[in-house]
């Protein structure tokens, strides 16, 4: 995995429909595009999802349900032969004042020092404004999505960012720029 890309994908809204606090795997839906777009990402990224899950520390979702939900979605995607490397959550809210939730690169800089993968050549796909800015402060290169909560918070983006209509117009989009 060495010198290899990374992208970083956001969990609601980027690869399964946002529908609020998820607290049981029967609210997981993946879009139906999700499994087509990943399949082209990992033939040369290493991928990892990075997610906030605030529901946690306010008390909506417990940390056994969240890690059942994350576990499912992983088992899920490689039931499609798709290998998620890790899965990154944060449980804290905005009071909390934590070191790992988006907009901070905590998370990509750990899995970096894990996988020794490529900084300079990875990406983060995401539907919030948070994930934009994540990139930015990890020095990868950042999507937005319009899935999502994406069209409801756009304009709230302080960057001039490559937009997507969902992840797999960003595939289609990253796969563009290496081939």
């Amino acid at each position: 995995m060495k010198n290899r890309p990374a992208i970083f994908l956001d969990r609601d809204g980027t690869i399964i429909k946002d529908v609020g606090y998820i607290n049981d795997i029967s609210l997981v839906e993946f879009y139906p595009f999700t499994i087509e777009a990943l399949k082209k990402l990992q033939e040369y990224f290493i991928l990892f999802i990075i997610t906030n899950q605030s529901g946690n520390s306010k008390g909506l979702i417990s940390e056994n349900e969240l890690k059942k939900i994350n576990k499912y979605i992983e088992t899920s995607l490689l039931d499609n032969n798709i290998a998620i490397n890790s899965t990154f959550y944060c449980p804290h809210s905005n009071e909390d004042n934590c070191l790992c939730k988006k907009p901070s690169p905590y998370f990509i800089n750990y899995a970096s020092d894990m996988y020794h993968f490529d900084l300079s050549k990875s990406f983060i796909i995401g539907d919030h404004p948070s994930d934009i800015e994540c990139g930015f402060n990890a020095k990868i290169t950042p999507i937005y999505l319009l899935s999502g909560h994406g069209k409801k918070h756009q304009h709230e983006l302080n960057y001039k960012v490559k937009i997507c209509k969902n992840i797999l117009d960003a595939s289609n989009f990253i796969l563009s720029t290496i081939n």
